[in-house]
């Protein structure tokens, strides 16, 4: 998304809903990445566990 429709979408649709949007894609990505890094934790851990 470029400058010119991200101008357009804040007139369109106004400023805080164009920020809620922003904001939660940016939190979906992080949370997706939170939910990788967590599975693969729980691999090693379960991995660990069964070397014992």
């Amino acid at each position: 998304m470029d400058t010119k429709e991200i101008f357009s979408a804040v007139g369109n649709f106004g400023f805080p809903m164009v920020l809620s949007w922003y904001l939660l894609l940016r939190m979906e990505q992080r949370l997706d990445k939170l939910t990788s890094c967590l599975n693969e934790l729980s691999r090693a851990i379960i991995s660990k566990h069964r070397e014992l």
